[in-house]
């Protein structure tokens, strides 16, 4: 079954999705489980996923097509880097869907709709620029008076972040207070509220002597005074903190809490917001741990030193038993009308310049020419998926190359902090050259005549290569290897790119998209 997921006996290993799903918030309705993931610059936005089990989750769509609310997201921009959707809630209340999230550059938004699948709202601005970040919304229906708690960023005196508590209208849609702090910790974010057996319970993950910690704030009052108990940090010896998730409970009264595995921080000057080292290349993947409650205290995952104090697991019995095996979706004929919900545009895409209906079965990427000084970070139409686990992946795609033109430049791309491109760029004498590029530095390298060429990326861990061929048996490889990276606080991506620097001419078409990956995947 793989390294990670379900195992097919009825239990499952951790992480239960070893990719890039941070930030993720769930909500249980009936028997099933919905989670949201933030997606920054990406387009389509805010990503659900949904699940019988809380271990098998499949995707259902997205928030939002476009990101609508900034011109920075569009297409002749591409100036979201590092910015966009962070991290949301989910909310279901008296019939409606709620999603709210914020843009750290203009504010705090929220959606709603009257199914899951949508359509969703358009988003509305709730509050102007803050430096906030993590809102989520809380109905309390003992009090009916609606809440909506977040990190409203540096406190001026104290220097730390604050947890702040707002009042909002019973529809969800408007603050009706300015609020008031509750907390104040180094980096404290990430707050979402529950009411258990008469319990106010604030989860929030805070930096603790180089450890991003697991909290509890608990209270009678919604308004404290609150007790605080530190409920899940890292384990001896291990690199990487765990926290941030969402509380649920199963059908047989069982409880349960996913949490991220937080980017390992490098340690060279200024890079941690932009590049990582070492072990988050995939990005922040979603791990399930048992929750045991002792005193009153949830205790997350396991305790093996005794302090009280929770840490991950690397597996265990499935919280619901009975329920198939399955995984986000990754391969793709593109034979239907509408793209998968694995794809995600850099940035908002420019819709006259790509197509699955010209031609049936096949995706057409038009080539257009980069914004500002060009390159790949500053063309349009750059479609990408997750990478998928940590252990040997193989990706192969046909690509026609027929249509394309002099001054083009298309293929397959490995990016997030870096790009890799694997493609073909057309002279100004009309060869196609095959090229790898390797954040800017070029290697050219034979011509090809052939019109279809077959891609193909192979990765073990964190190292990877490129190969090629023309007739999707013998492939050979070029460019040198690589090192998958974490970077502007994504995972590795894998897709496909296409511009033009001389002017909107020439296109590709993709056949197919097969991945096989150490993990679940839907057979």
């Amino acid at each position: 079954m793989g390294s990670w997921g379900d195992q097919g006996d009825g239990t499952y290993k951790n992480p239960v999705l070893n990719a890039d799903y941070p930030d993720v918030d769930i909500e249980q309705v009936g028997d099933t489980y919905y989670m949201i993931t933030s997606t920054n610059h990406y387009a389509p936005g805010m990503t659900l996923l949904k699940s019988k089990d809380i271990v098998n989750w499949r995707m259902i769509g997205h928030v939002f097509e476009k990101l609508t609310w900034e011109p920075t997201y569009n297409f002749d921009r591409m100036s979201g880097y590092r910015l966009g959707v962070w991290a949301g809630d989910l909310a279901y209340h008296d019939g409606t869907w709620y999603c709210y999230f914020i843009d750290t550059r203009s504010g705090l938004y929220m959606s709603s709709a009257e199914e899951i699948t949508g359509p969703w709202s358009r988003p509305i601005c709730m509050l102007k620029k803050q430096r906030w970040t993590d809102p989520a919304a809380f109905w309390d229906e003992d009090a009916k008076q609606a809440y909506l708690v977040c990190n409203f960023g540096p406190d001026p005196v104290q220097k730390k972040n604050q947890t702040r508590l707002f009042k909002m209208s019973w529809d969800g849609k408007k603050l009706v207070d300015e609020g008031t702090a509750l907390y104040h910790g180094s980096g404290a974010e990430a707050a979402k509220i529950y009411k258990i057996n008469g319990f106010y319970y604030i989860f929030l993950a805070e930096w603790i002597e180089g450890d991003r910690k697991q909290l509890v704030l608990r209270s009678k009052s919604m308004y404290g005074p609150f007790e605080r108990k530190i409920v899940m940090e890292k384990a001896a010896g291990a690199r990487r903190s765990v926290c941030q998730g969402a509380l649920v409970q199963a059908a047989d009264g069982s409880w349960w809490y996913t949490h991220q595995l937080v980017q390992h921080r490098a340690k060279t000057k200024g890079t941690f917001a932009g590049r990582t080292t070492g072990s988050s290349y995939e990005g922040r993947s979603q791990w399930l741990v048992p929750v045991r409650w002792r005193d009153g205290w949830p205790v997350l995952g396991e305790d093996p030193d005794g302090n009280g104090i929770g840490n991950t697991v690397s597996g265990w019995t499935r919280p619901i038993q009975g329920h198939p095996i399955d995984a986000p979706q990754t391969d793709d004929e593109f034979d239907a009308e509408k793209l998968g919900p694995q794809w995600q545009w850099n940035h908002n895409p420019r819709d006259d310049r790509w197509s699955l209906t010209e031609r049936r079965g096949w995706l057409c990427l038009r080539a257009d020419v980069p914004v500002n000084d060009g390159g790949f970070w500053n063309a349009s139409n750059t479609i990408s998926q997750r990478l998928m686990g940590k252990g040997k992946g193989v990706v192969t795609a046909k690509v026609d190359i027929s249509g394309m033109e002099p001054g083009q430049q298309a293929g397959f791309c490995h990016h997030s902090g870096q790009f890799i491109l694997l493609g073909i760029r057309v002279d100004a004498d009309g060869n196609k050259r095959m090229i790898f590029n390797n954040n800017g530095k070029v290697k050219a390298g034979p011509i090809v005549r052939e019109d279809v060429i077959y891609y193909r990326t192979q990765n073990d861990g964190n190292q990877a290569f490129y190969e090629y061929s023309s007739d999707g048996e013998t492939f050979k490889r070029f460019g040198e290897p690589f090192r998958l990276e974490f970077g502007r606080w994504r995972g590795d991506r894998l897709g496909f790119y296409c511009w033009n620097d001389s002017g909107p001419a020439g296109h590709i078409d993709i056949d197919y998209f097969h991945y096989d990956y150490d993990g679940p995947k839907r057979r």
